[in-house]
């Protein structure tokens, strides 16, 4: 198979790996990773990337279904959202939890307990947060939602998902509506985030590539039925939801959420938990490893959700993201705690770290920073806090940390903060050894 040759075959799968796609062999022996299959099924795949020493592809028919499978939410779209609606939840569940033992046993660790993936078992409408991008139909001249299809730049018109909370589906159909009745043309228009509150309440970011786009009259905004609009003009040439210049704000464009009781603001672009019931659970766990009256380090922070609930009444919270200082040192100051905000990358304040705090880090899917790693072990501190969204770069970092016999590992617990995709969230706490 030459890589120009993108004809269907037929293969039959193994596993679920890392990634989330499930593996299979192609008759001249390279690794197949497919989306939309599940282990044990024979399935016809319609290549997308084809290499010398691999095929990525995703599945157009499955002729011997796992017992597994389920129909998805989402058919014409699944694949750009959540590519696990395919299974059934208790398989997602326990391919989750294989997947963390997995990425462990990479590093010759063997965690102390059974491996248990939290989930508070509402697996569709949980996000608080959705991007769109749109599509322009040439036949109706009407705009419509659309995702990204997986591996491409192109594009699937959508009415929405399944996986977004009711208010975001409701207000992204108002906005489409609003959009074709003033007859906006498509290739004005970049991007919309919408997020919403627990109380249901939406604020909406319009990206667009001109700032000629016309405002919304506050008729317009009124029947986009949410709290708060803005209008943004982002540079054709960056990322889609970059802000180049704030046009237009309407309405209240602050969000308010609160997690285990305390009131966190934050704008529709901040990094903010989308699950947050789940989220709550997580918290709630490493909270009782956080010992009263002791200082606590709260590295790679965001805009300070773990520090400041079970960070105690001595936190130092460092993050990168200027931006989310600022709603970090807001909330503080709503807040009236004692805690301090660090504009900081974590790696460059291991010089301030004494061995008397108990440390916490939630960082990128990149995991620690190797000077961080060498850091604590160096100082070695009595607890580390590790929750993590790749488990395999935090067992990388869990691997070095307890090299020689500096920590051994406490505790840990598996939480399904994006069920339906293959994100797995994983906490491990981390004891220093004598």
């Amino acid at each position: 198979m030459s890589r120009k040759d993108t004809s269907p075959f037929e293969i039959k799968l193994d596993a679920v790996v890392g990634g989330g796609q499930t593996i299979g062999t192609h008759p001249d022996g390279r690794k197949v990773f497919v989306w939309g299959g599940l282990p044990g099924e024979t399935v016809t795949v319609q290549p997308t990337k084809i290499r010398s020493r691999l095929i990525e592809g995703h599945v157009i028919a499955v002729a011997d279904p796992s017992p597994e499978r389920v129909e998805p939410s989402d058919p014409d779209s699944y694949l750009s959202t959540s590519p696990w609606q395919i299974m059934s939840f208790p398989a997602e569940q326990h391919y989750k939890s294989c997947l963390i033992e997995e990425a462990f046993e990479l590093h010759d660790i063997v965690l102390p307990n059974p491996i248990v993936t939290y989930s508070d078992d509402n697996i569709y409408g949980y996000r608080n947060k959705m991007e769109y991008s749109f599509w322009w139909d040439n036949d109706t001249a009407k705009l419509s939602l659309a995702f990204f299809k997986r591996g491409s730049h192109n594009k699937i018109a959508v009415s929405g998902t399944s996986i977004g909370s009711p208010a975001i589906e409701q207000a992204a159909k108002n906005l489409v509506g609003v959009l074709n009745a003033r007859q906006a043309a498509g290739f004005d228009l970049k991007t919309a985030i919408l997020r919403s509150t627990s109380q249901g309440d939406v604020v909406m970011q319009l990206y667009v590539k001109t700032t000629e786009f016309g405002h919304f009259s506050d008729d317009e905004f009124s029947q986009l039925g949410i709290a708060g609009f803005e209008l943004i003009y982002s540079d054709p040439r960056s990322p889609a939801s970059k802000i180049s210049e704030r046009l237009q704000s309407l309405g209240d464009t602050t969000l308010m959420d609160k997690i285990l009781n305390v009131p966190f603001y934050y704008a529709a672009e901040s990094f903010f938990q989308v699950n947050l019931p789940v989220y709550e659970k997580a918290l709630t766990d490493m909270g009782q490893w956080v010992p009263a009256g002791k200082k606590v380090l709260d590295l790679y922070s965001g805009v300070g959700s773990i520090g400041l609930t079970i960070g105690g009444d001595d936190c130092t919270l460092v993050e990168i993201n200027e931006s989310a200082v600022r709603e970090m040192k807001r909330n503080i100051k709503q807040l009236g705690v004692k805690a301090s905000a660090v504009l900081s990358p974590s790696e460059a304040v291991v010089d301030t770290i004494t061995g008397d705090e108990t440390i916490i880090v939630d960082p990128p899917r990149a995991g620690l920073h190797k000077d961080l790693v060498e850091s604590l072990r160096d100082k070695k501190p009595t607890r580390i806090i590790y929750l993590s969204c790749n488990p395999v770069t935090q067992a990388r970092d869990v691997a070095l940390l307890c090299a020689d016999d500096t920590y051994g590992i406490a505790y840990h617990q598996g939480y399904n903060f994006f069920p339906r995709t293959p994100h797995i969230e994983h906490l491990v706490v981390l004891e220093a050894k004598n």
